[in-house]
């Protein structure tokens, strides 16, 4: 059953039920990515929309269902990938954790990004298929979307991170 999201609901439910909120409302209307723009759990989409001067809040749901359905279809299985390595398929599979987040567990197969060669990456062949992981999808999804934010068109995250892996 999917959750119907009205103005009077708090971000908490939301945030909750609509993983891809955070960055869906951060990206198209730099809400909740700092201070400045921060707002609490218990304040209503409404409260928020008001505070920052978005008039239709129904536009604003509208964005935060789309985008749960573009996260859902940026994913893929660890079968799928790994099909893709035994076929000899050319793309990119990165892990996107820090040393801390991947500890001794190592993905053979997945590249460390390393966010300090950003600009390297982001000269690539911006059709070229990138797959990300981490641990459980979440963070690899934020990676997804700055990699799309920035023209890149075939992208994937690896659902379920390297705990599916």
């Amino acid at each position: 059953m999917t959750m119907t999201i009205t103005p009077e609901m708090t971000m908490e439910v939301i945030l909750e039920a609509f993983p891809s909120a955070r960055r869906a409302l951060f990206q198209r209307y730099h809400i909740g990515g700092c201070t400045s723009c921060a707002y609490e759990p218990s304040d209503t989409l409404a409260e928020v929309c008001k505070n920052k001067n978005i008039l239709d809040v129904n536009e604003v749901i509208g964005h935060v269902v789309l985008s749960e359905e573009l996260d859902a279809k940026l994913q893929i299985e660890a079968s799928e990938v790994r099909a893709w390595i035994a076929d000899g398929r050319d793309f990119t599979f990165m892990d996107v954790r820090t040393d801390e987040e991947r500890g001794a567990d190592v993905v053979a197969e997945a590249e460390v990004l390393e966010f300090a060669r950003s600009s390297e990456y982001l000269a690539m062949d911006k059709s070229r298929l990138f797959v990300f992981a981490d641990n459980d999808g979440g963070k690899a999804l934020d990676v997804a979307s700055y990699f799309v934010g920035h023209g890149f068109t075939d992208i994937r995250v690896l659902r379920g991170g390297t705990a599916a892996w």
